[in-house]
């Protein structure tokens, strides 16, 4: 940063979410989630409410199928999907298992810890209007926020 330049909102974002990533897992560590990758987080957030297939997850991570099959084996060794067939029964799509869903119910509480630490340095307000105003940005034309995709 110079004194006629602040610090870019891109750098400060990058720098926020990798410290709030890396907070998550320290906590989840803490809490016995010893085998939980920052990787898992992305597939996890996008079978959350609707199974994908292992290609139409590879289209949203940005890596090759074979790549993303491999993490998803990874996933169903631990437990935290599985593969099942698809409606169409041609295919197979990844689902959350009750693991799974546990898993990601611990990172929403451990978020709303990490948030409150936030809250007690900048005030609750300030997180809440955060959190709108970066909504309202990142909001797509249908209404929705974009999916969390790796950079």
């Amino acid at each position: 940063m110079t004194a006629d330049r602040p610090t870019p909102l891109a750098r400060l974002f990058t720098i926020a979410a990798r410290a709030l990533v890396d907070q998550l897992h320290d906590e989840l560590r803490q809490r016995g989630w010893t085998d939980v990758r920052p990787s898992f987080g992305f597939v996890l957030l996008a079978v959350r409410s609707d199974p994908q297939s292992t290609t139409a997850l590879a289209g949203l991570l940005g890596t090759s199928k074979q790549a993303t099959s491999k993490l998803v084996g990874e996933l169903e060794v631990a437990g935290y999907v599985a593969r099942v067939q698809a409606d169409d029964a041609r295919r197979k799509v990844v689902r959350l298992t009750p693991q799974g869903e546990r898993l990601l119910e611990a990172v929403e509480d451990i978020y709303a810890d990490l948030e409150a630490r936030w809250a007690d340095v900048i005030g609750g307000p300030a997180v809440e209007r955060l959190r709108r105003d970066l909504s309202t940005v990142l909001v797509t034309g249908d209404g929705v926020l974009p999916p969390v995709r790796p950079v």
